[in-house]
This record gives structure tokens, sequence and C-alpha cells, in this order.
């Protein structure tokens, strides 16, 4: 039987305050945490029921020395996790549905390189988070590890920040996710013309809201009903995934109905539309490839559910990453072999160039449709994984009371074994956010923007904090980058730097009020939100994660 949340050791005396014995500072109203130390344990009762055993009860005792009881079922093994990871990232689809930023942005040069350069830069950021979650393996990700890794005064803040960027980053995410299947499925539709440049459906944009809606509900009722067979559908998925690349592969480059572009105009063609400056013109067209491996680091809000958390999760990250670039490259290069007109492609209505670009090339709707059933299929897949993370990271945030009405949030479903709360909350979340369409139909540049965004800056916290404390909390690290650690810190930082101002930008200049990109105005109002709750609450009552003795967590986790 799963335990709830406020029945974590060690006990508190305020319920407001999660977990956690305080200290009051003379010289200020603001809870100070002290050190919880093996007095958290897991006793051999609760890990028998929760039918623990082996590396999974060493998992959960350094869950406890990080100052969590555990909670959620530890159900998926290293290669399960790795392909949670994968389907997260979902290449193929992630590719597809953002095809239009690099084609405009320049071309197949953009869709190429800048898919490379980009994937090449996150393996350092996998690489820099993996070391650090490999000295604190647990579901709040980032934000707890930004707790750990922080001087004592800026503890509470620091987490508090990144915290809040996570959340939002994963629950965004999700909502481009589920948003962009949707432009996706209608461009899907209407390869089906009833006469040339004529689509069968001219969807609404409430059809375009209720098409989400739908998606949305279906890939939250997976997540919570089918939660024990999660795994073995991301397994499954791996294999639908690359025969879909193959298939995709093999039919275009052989039927080819359209010609086929040579090898020099695949690699080295430059060819901008988006307004932009040449060089700053390739640099908006990498939202393509930002946007299809922000989800690096989301894998970590699954570290409860993880065997061996500690090496597999880090290993997982940086995997992932590279066979994505592979299958990214597979997906790609072909699909640029048979490029048609890239101005037609990106004046098209849907914003999805990739059904079109199919029908060019195999002849028919009928065959362009059975090339996209895959890819369809995927993006359901990829909805119900993100929604899963997200779900957990949004529960661990509650958990540690920093979430508007925590005490439902933090809540677990013991019949189902998910925190379906959290689950509702970032839900409804994104429903109300998908109204933003109403307004601008450019509203998927800001979902997935804002998604990027945010998830990129909070990577880059514990990143940050480590460099500026030379990574002395690291140092034992079960997943250590050694002498390669600082220089690969850096490159992620930088990255980092430029990627959080450059996915604000509006895809063509001069840009209107109906194409101007709104990720940044979404982003405001979510830190807003985020700095009343603080100044309102916060500041007084939330003092971060449990605090612990960091040799204890020395002792389970190295």
């Amino acid at each position: 039987m799963l335990m709830a949340a406020d029945d974590q050791l060690p006990p508190t005396p305020n319920p407001l305050l999660a977990r956690q014995h305080f200290a009051p500072d003379k010289m200020s109203s603001s809870p100070e945490p002290t050190k919880t130390t093996s007095a958290a344990a897991v006793d051999g009762e609760s890990l028998r029921r929760r039918g623990t055993a082996g590396t999974d009860a060493q998992a959960d005792e350094a869950l406890a020395a990080l100052g969590y009881k555990p909670e959620l079922a530890r159900s998926r093994s290293t290669l399960q996790v790795a392909f949670m990871s994968f389907v997260l990232a979902s290449i193929p689809y992630g590719l597809a549905t953002t095809l239009f930023y690099p084609l405009a942005g320049g071309g197949p040069v953009n869709i190429i390189w800048g898919w490379v350069l980009v994937s090449l830069i996150i393996i350092c950021v996998a690489a820099s988070l993996g070391e650090i979650t490999s000295v604190y393996p647990t579901a709040g990700g980032v934000y707890y590890q930004a707790f750990m890794l922080a001087p004592t005064k800026y503890k509470r803040i620091a987490s508090w920040i990144c915290g809040w960027l996570y959340v939002v980053g994963n629950i965004t995410i999700t909502l481009a996710v589920n948003f962009g299947t949707t432009l996706f499925f209608v461009a899907c539709i209407n390869v089906f013309e009833s006469e040339p440049g004529v689509p069968i459906f001219d969807a609404q944009t409430y059809q375009v809201f209720l098409i989400f809606l739908a998606i949305t509900l279906l890939c939250n009722a997976v997540s919570a009903l089918g939660n024990r067979w999660l795994p073995i559908l991301d397994t499954a998925t791996i294999f639908w995934t690359f025969a879909g690349v193959i298939a995709i592969l093999i039919s275009t480059l052989v039927l080819a109905k359209g010609g086929r572009h040579s090898a020099k105009y695949v690699f080295t063609h430059f060819e901008t539309n988006s307004g932009w400056p040449d060089g700053w013109s390739f640099c908006v067209g990498l939202l393509h490839a930002g946007y299809a491996t922000s989800s690096t680091g989301m894998i970590i809000s699954m570290c409860e559910e993880v065997h061996e958390p500690a090496t597999q999760v880090p290993k997982a990250m940086v995997a992932t990453i590279v066979i994505n670039m592979i299958a990214g490259l597979l997906f790609l290069i072909p699909l640029v072999f048979v490029l048609p007109d890239i101005t037609m492609l990106v004046n098209l209505s849907s914003g999805q160039p990739v059904p079109t670009i199919l029908k060019e090339a195999v002849g028919s709707a009928q065959g362009a449709i059975g090339l996209l059933v895959p890819l369809m299929v995927l993006a359901i897949l990829c909805g119900i994984c993100c929604t899963t993370a997200a779900s957990r990271c949004t529960w661990a945030f509650a958990r540690d009371g920093a979430i508007p009405g925590s005490r439902w949030w933090k809540e677990v479903n013991t019949k189902l074994d998910v925190p379906l709360n959290a689950m509702m909350l970032s839900m409804v979340v994104q429903i109300l956010l998908g109204l933003i369409y109403f307004g601008s139909t450019t509203a998927f540049n800001a979902f997935s923007g804002v998604g990027v965004i945010s998830l990129t800056a909070s990577y880059a916290t514990p990143i940050a904090i480590s460099v500026a404390t030379g990574r002395k909390h690291i140092k034992g690290a079960k997943f250590s980058l050694g002498k390669f650690g600082l220089p690969l810190n850096i490159i992620a930082l930088a990255w980092s730097a430029l990627a959080m101002p450059l996915f604000c930008m509006p895809s063509f200049v001069p840009a209107t009020a109906a194409t101007v990109n709104y990720a940044s105005v979404v982003f405001v109002g979510a830190t807003v939100i985020s700095a009343a709750w603080y100044w309102a609450w916060g500041h007084k009552n939330y003092a971060g994660p449990p605090a612990h003795d960091e040799s204890d967590v020395q002792s389970h986790t190295s």
C-alpha cells in the first residue's frame, strides 16, 4: 500500500511547512530548515508493503536520505526509462510539426545542420544534468538540485524560481505537443483535397480547439488509467517509430515523384524566407531542433519510479540524445532530398509542411496518409508520455508546498498509483492556455516557445549554481564527467543564454499582431504569478525541499 504524502518522515509540527523542522531566525520571519538525517530512512515494513527489494530498497533508502518517503512504485527498468526518454522527444513527430521554422529560417542548411548543431549542444546539457541527477535523484528534479547546490542564503529563492520554471516548462511543452498534434492531424486530413489547393476540412477556430481538447483528455485518461502498462507502451513505441522512419525513408527516396535534389543542395543550400538577416534567421530557425530536444530533463521527474535512478536516468538522458540525433537525420535527410518549392511550403495556411512534402514525393494522397499514420500515432504516444512527466513534476513541487492548494495536488491516488490531482491541475492549465488560440492562430508559436524557454532556464539553473560553487557538491557522483565537466557545463550555459531570448522572436519580420510570438507574454505571466505567490505566501512559509545531512546523502548515492 502506498503512503500518503503527509506520512513522510520525519513528522512535522506545522502542516503548512512540508515535512520539515524549522529553527526560527531571530533576524527574520523566514523559515529556515534544519537538517534531517537517517531518521528519515525507510523502515523494512514500509518496503515490504511496497513490494520493494534489492536495488529498489537501496534506491528508496537513498531517496529517504534526500528527505522523502517513497510513494510511487519503481516499475521502470534501465531500458524502459531510456525508452520513455526517447518517447518524450518523439523525434520524427517533434521535427515534423515544427519543420516550418527551419524552412523559413534557412532551408536545407537550417534543417540538417541546425539539427546536428543543437543535438551536439544538448548532449552537453544532458551530461551536465545527468551528473547532478546522479547525486540528487528525486522527482523534484532540477528545483531540488538548485536548492541543494545553492549557498544557504539563496536556497529557498533558487529552488522556488527553478521549480516554477520547471513546472511551467513541463506543462506548456505538453500543451505544445498536444496542440501541435491537433494542427498536424488537420493537415494530414487535408492531403485529400476536394480540388488542388482546396482542403476538404477547412477547420474553424472552435473546431481546432475541440480537437485539441479531445486529444488532451485522451492523453490524460491513458496516463491515469493505464499507468502500469505505460512502460510496455514506451517499448512498443520504439519499434513503431523506427518502422515509420524506415518506411518514409524508403518510400520517398524510391518513388520521388517530384524528382530528387542533389547532395550538394541537401547539405549546402541556404535560403531564407523569414525577413531576418541571414545569420539571425538561421538562429531563429533553431526552434525546430530546440523544441524537439526540450524534453531532455523531463525524465528526471520519473526518478522515483526507476530502478537505480542515480545511474540509469543519467545514462538514459545522454544515450537518448545520441539515438535521437541519428533518428532525426534518418527522417530529415530523405525529406530534404524530395523537398518541393520552399516558398510554397512556407506559405501553407496549415503551417504543417510534412503532409504536403510526402504527398508530392509519393504522388498520391493515399500513399501520403499511409506514411503519415505512424507519425499521427506517435504524436498521441508523445502526448501521453509528456502528460505523465508533467504530472510527476507538478506533484513533486506541490509536495514541497510551493503551489497554491498544495495539500490537494500532493495526494497520490493509491488505486491508480499516480498523482491524479496534480495531473488534473496540469490538464486544466493546459486547456485554459489553449484558449489563447481564439485570439491568435499562431498560438502554437507561443506554446512551443515558452515551453522551450522555461525548460531551458530550469535546466541551466542547477548547472550555473554548480559551476559558481566550484562543482564541489558533485564530487564523487556516480555519473561523473571528470575533467570534461566544466567545459560541458559552460557549453550548456552558453546555449541557454542564447536560446531564451532567441525563442521569443517572431518567425517573420515585420511582425503583425497576428504573427508575433507571444511566448514572452506567457512567460512573463507565469513569472508574475510565481512572484506574487512568493511574496504573498512563500517568503514566510516556503522552506524548500526537505533539508538533510549532506554526508548522509553521499553515503547512499556515491
